[in-house]
C-alpha cells in the first residue's frame, strides 16, 4: 500500500485525504494543482506494460469512501487484470462534500482533472480513456467535450448514462455539448436498468447527440443477480450486479480493437 503526493515534477511521501487503498498494488495519488486544489485518485496497476490507461468516474457524490460498491470502483482490479492502468477519481479538496451534476459539467472541473490525464501519460505512453457510470458519465463526457487532444483523452466510455427526462437534475445536453466530443465513444447500458435517470428507452436520443464521435457503438446487456440495493444504487441492474465480468470483458475488447 503506497500513498504519494505530486506537486509539479516532484513526487513526495504524504498523507492520504480519505480512505486507504484496497489493493496491494494500488497507490493513492494527490496532485497539488497550481490553483491550490488537491486532486486525489487511486491508481491500480496491472502486471506488465499497460495497454491503455482508464480514468474512472463514479456516480453519486463521487466520494470514494462512500461509493466503494459502485460498479467502476469495485471493478477497478478487474480492469487492471485485463491490462489497464486504472485511476479512480476521488473528489477534489474544494468539493469535499461531494459533486453534483452542475459541478461535474463545469469547465472548472474539467480543467482540474486535466492534470490527471497528464500524470498518466507521464507514467506510460499509452492511450487514455475516460470511463464514467451513472452521474459519472457527466464528468467523463464533460472532459471529452472541453479538453482538446493536447490535454485531453483518446476515448470515452459511458456506462449507465445519466439521461433524466424532466425533474430538477439537468441532463447531459443541458450541461455540455455532446457534438463537441470527437473521440471514439462506447455506450454500455442494461436494458433492465430501472433507475429513473438511466432508463434504457431514453438512451437513443442522447447517443444521437454524439454526432461527431468518429466511432460510436452501444453494448446493450440484460439481467444480473437479484438486486440488493435500490434501482439507482450499485448492487442492481444499474450497477451490472452479477454480470460485471462479462461487461468488463466487452468494454476491454472494444477499447483494444480501437
Amino acid at each position: 500500500m503506497k500513498r504519494t503526493t505530486r506537486a509539479g515534477a516532484a513526487v513526495l511521501l504524504g498523507a492520504a485525504l480519505a480512505c486507504a487503498p484496497a489493493f496491494a498494488d494500488e497507490t493513492r495519488i494527490e496532485l497539488h494543482l497550481g490553483s491550490g486544489i488537491v486532486q486525489p485518485f487511486l491508481l491500480t496497476e496491472p502486471q506488465g506494460v499497460p495497454i491503455a490507461s482508464l480514468i474512472l468516474f463514479t456516480g453519486g457524490s463521487g466520494i470514494v469512501a462512500r461509493t466503494g460498491e459502485n460498479f467502476l470502483l469495485r471493478s477497478r482490479a478487474k480492469f487492471a487484470a485485463r491490462g489497464f492502468l486504472v485511476a479512480a477519481i476521488d473528489v477534489p479538496s474544494n468539493h469535499q462534500a461531494g459533486l453534483n451534476a452542475v459541478i461535474r459539467g463545469s469547465d472548472e472541473y474539467a480543467r482540474d482533472i486535466a492534470p490527471v490525464i497528464a500524470e498518466l501519460r507521464r507514467r506510460v505512453q499509452v492511450p487514455v480513456w475516460l470511463v464514467g457510470t451513472s452521474t459519472g458519465t457527466i464528468s467523463a463526457a464533460n472532459l471529452a467535450a472541453r479538453l482538446n487532444h493536447g490535454d485531453g483523452a483518446d476515448g470515452l466510455v459511458m456506462t449507465s448514462s445519466f439521461v433524466p427526462v424532466g425533474g430538477p437534475a439537468p441532463p447531459i445536453p443541458a450541461l455540455i455539448d455532446p457534438a463537441a466530443i470527437r473521440l471514439p465513444t462506447l455506450f454500455v447500458h442494461n436494458r433492465d436498468d430501472a433507475c429513473g435517470t438511466s432508463l434504457f428507452v431514453n438512451l437513443a436520443p442522447l447517443m444521437a447527440r454524439f454526432s461527431n464521435a468518429p466511432r460510436k457503438e452501444l453494448i446493450a446487456v440484460e439481467g444480473g443477480l437479484p438486486p440488493k440495493s435500490d434501482p439507482c444504487d450499485a448492487l442492481s441492474r444499474h450497477g451490472y450486479y452479477g454480470i460485471e465480468d462479462s461487461v468488463i470483458d466487452r468494454i476491454a475488447s472494444w477499447i483494444k480493437r480501437g
